[in-house]
């Protein structure tokens, strides 16, 4: 057999699972490269041309996030109710509109209407929460690995595609780029949406690509029925310690890698850096923040998630506790690679709510979490600027982020025997019956 024909075979026997997650994980990689990363290089540009201050562009970067926790619920109900791949097709379009309905923009009131009733309103719905969902939808086994990948695309557009976009903006200015920006999500994630299947059931198979007899989540008897017999619904996952934690630590979490995101430069340049040097220590950041992404995932399904979880806090709290301590240039530096671990963590802690609630109400369920945890994405830099306005140091900024994070290990830990308990009631209640 030659090269060619082991390759074929090879592909012959790919789990359809992980084709659904190339898919989505591609629109995920153009969404993040062109608007996620992508949407800062249309920042000054814009500012100047239509001649806004800063704090005018960045209120809409703040209202999108509380726009996203808003629609959330909305949309993980459409989601469960009608299937991922009309959330996604409409949002691929409406960004596309989007986009080229930015280029002819000419006042302020047009650009929020704009970025926030189409742009923003299409990211949230099409490429941040549902994709998550076909991954959760696909495997139960490999969860966290599949997330993970999902989940690192955005980082990978970032890397990818974003410096493709401001030399785009450079060459021929931010009204072209925009346009070009509408026909990508057109003419690529269009019909990338369109291929998005449900679950595995809908096209004949079961998560994880293992027959009926070797799977251990799901019977023999009812395929469709036994999947699902677990799954916990929206309400009763409301009632659960597991949710609580899941979405409160997740609160913590995202409000501190916003605020360090925001604030990254300037607490660098405040620590004695130049700021090109802290850029260039921003770009190690995120290259950093894709290796620890694909570690975790590939752990995350062979052990105990909260305990890894809650473990791995650890890593950027003592990057917060360096950065309080030490002011030199190995100190800085030991800072950006311990705490780039954190935002690894996020598509964990989705597979470890999927391993909680299931599949079938999963969307509804991270709505409602979402609606939790983004306002610490809308509120904690805007803190941690008063903050620093009031006392002109981060030090306060720095000592709240630890207290917040040793918050989010705490909760995460009191999941660790729940957890235990969950799947191994699963594995002995799935398992199959030997008449004697």
């Amino acid at each position: 057999m030659n090269f060619v024909s082991r390759i074929a075979v090879r592909f012959s026997k790919l789990y359809y699972g992980w084709v659904m997650v190339g898919v989505v994980s591609a629109m995920r990689m153009f969404g993040g490269g062109l608007h996620g990363y992508g949407f800062t290089v249309f920042f000054l540009p814009v500012s100047q041309d239509l001649g806004l201050n800063r704090a005018q562009t960045s209120l809409a970067f703040s209202l999108a996030r509380a726009e996203g926790a808003i629609e959330a619920p909305l949309i993980g109900y459409l989601v469960d109710r009608l299937g991922p791949r009309p959330l996604m097709v409409v949002a691929a379009a409406l960004a596309g509109v989007g986009y080229i309905s930015l280029s002819w923009v000419d006042g302020y009131f047009g650009y929020l209407a704009v970025y926030l009733g189409l742009i923003s309103l299409a990211y949230s719905a099409g490429f941040i929460q549902t994709p998550m969902v076909v991954a959760n939808n696909w495997f139960i086994r490999r969860r966290a690995r599949a997330m993970t990948v999902v989940g690192a695309a955005v980082t990978v557009g970032g890397t990818l595609i974003t410096p493709l976009l401001a030399a785009a903006v450079t060459g021929w200015g931010w009204r072209w780029g925009a346009f070009w920006v509408g026909c990508a999500f057109l003419f690529i994630c269009v019909p990338l949406s369109l291929q998005v299947k449900r679950s595995p059931e809908s096209v004949g198979l079961l998560p994880d690509g293992d027959p009926p007899a070797n799977n251990p989540f799901i019977g023999t008897t009812s395929q469709s029925a036994a999947a699902l017999q677990h799954d916990v619904t929206a309400a009763g996952a409301l009632k659960t310690l597991a949710f609580w934690s899941l979405a409160i630590s997740m609160l913590a979490r995202v409000g501190t890698q916003s605020t360090m995101m925001v604030h990254f430069i300037p607490i660098m340049v405040w620590r004695g850096m130049t700021q090109e040097r802290a850029a260039l220590l921003l770009s190690a950041f995120a290259l950093l923040n894709l290796f620890f992404h694909f570690f975790l995932g590939w752990i995350a399904d062979r052990v105990n998630k909260p305990r890894l979880l809650s473990l791995w806090m650890l890593l950027p709290m003592s990057a917060i506790a360096i950065l309080l301590s030490g002011e030199s240039l190995m100190a800085v530096w030991l800072f950006a690679v311990l705490f780039s671990t954190l935002d690894a963590a996020f598509p964990v802690t989705w597979a470890t709510s999927g391993d909680f609630f299931g599949r079938r109400y999963f969307a509804t369920i991270r709505g409602n979490m979402t609606f939790i945890y983004m306002w610490g994405s809308a509120l904690g830099p805007v803190i941690a600027g008063y903050l620093y306005d009031q006392n002109q140091s981060y030090t306060a900024v720095l000592w709240g982020v630890l207290v917040t994070l040793s918050a989010s290990a705490f909760l995460t830990a009191l999941l660790i025997r729940p957890w235990s308990s969950k799947t191994a009631a699963l594995a002995t209640e799935t398992a199959p019956q030997v008449s004697g």
